[in-house]
């Protein structure tokens, strides 16, 4: 039989590797090409980032202190106040600033103590399975038969409200999505050579795990986060409505919307629930865009 050239070699081996990391090189060039692709996620990743910027320097954007009183009540938007005041005259703008802190909290928090929850889990099941995957199951599929918002409110009203309260509620009760996640694709993972090469070989099974397959499972996890955040943005601003959530005076965007509720304010006084409403609205959104680019960018069938 001809043996290939070792020039021809070289030229496939670079093609294929162009296929795997793309024309720019690297597999992070890659990525980031993939996503700038999606300008709504580019847009939302903009909007994302200057919302953490305000909610880390509050005290040197806010105009005022939030729970500062002035001698304006329910006044409009002006000159002082670009926002308006609300029925005690407190800043508006600075309210909405200071609340940001408030949801992002909640977002981040609450996903990273679900995200470590799930994660273990579902490698721990995946990768052991037998009883132990089927007791780990069982569990996960307790908490998923009770209506997930009405969980919530039953334990929130037994535990308190409160914003630690709300961020490990949040995260002690979003995890059983995500272990089903990652124990599909452990299963999946643990049948290929590399693995078997590693037990084969007499690597600990935590290395086998933490090493070898949790690195394979990162990119359904880091999509599965980013919609975990914009679900518990929400699920915040509704307990807060509700007035389990973040208490007055602690500003918080559901709360600030729930001192509105009124028929006279909704249709007389919009500067008081429209601001904390399209903040809602916007921060979930961008959430919402940035996953599904990280979808469509760590999806290894793309090739564009």
């Amino acid at each position: 039989m001809n043996q290939i050239p070792e020039s021809n070699h070289v030229v496939e081996t670079e093609l294929a590797n162009e296929i795997v990391t793309g024309a720019d090189g690297t597999p992070f060039r890659l990525f980031i090409r993939r996503f700038r692709r999606h300008k709504l996620a580019v847009a939302g990743l903009i909007v994302m980032v200057l919302l953490a910027i305000c909610a880390i320097f509050a005290p040197l954007i806010a105009p005022y202190a939030p729970n500062t009183i002035t001698d304006s009540f329910s006044a409009a938007p002006n000159g002082h106040h670009l926002l308006g005041t609300d029925q005690v005259g407190r800043d508006e703008l600075s309210r909405v600033i200071y609340a940001a802190r408030v949801s992002l909290s909640v977002g981040l928090g609450a996903i990273l103590i679900s995200s470590i929850i799930g994660t273990i889990l579902g490698l721990v099941s995946g990768y052991y399975g037998g009883w132990l995957d089927g007791v780990i199951m069982r569990v996960t599929d307790i908490f998923m038969s009770f209506p997930y918002i009405m969980l919530i409110l039953v334990v929130s009203a037994i535990v308190g409200p409160g914003l630690k309260n709300i961020i490990l509620i949040l995260g002690l009760l979003g995890w059983p999505s995500l272990a089903r996640l990652v124990r599909g694709n452990v299963l999946s993972i643990k049948e290929t050579e590399y693995v078997k090469a590693g037990v084969t070989m007499g690597f600990s099974v935590p290395r086998i795990i933490f090493l070898h397959i949790l690195p394979n499972t990162i990119a359904p996890i880091l999509i599965y986060a980013t919609s975990g955040v914009a679900g518990a943005i929400l699920d915040e601003a509704a307990l807060s409505f509700l007035g389990l959530g973040v208490q007055p005076p602690t500003a918080s965007w559901g709360n600030m919307l729930a001192s509105a509720q009124s028929l006279t304010v909704l249709t007389s006084q919009p500067w008081l629930w429209l601001p904390p409403g399209v903040m809602i609205i916007l921060s979930v959104l961008s959430v919402n865009f940035i996953g599904d680019a990280l979808r469509d960018a760590m999806d290894p069938r793309s090739r564009k």
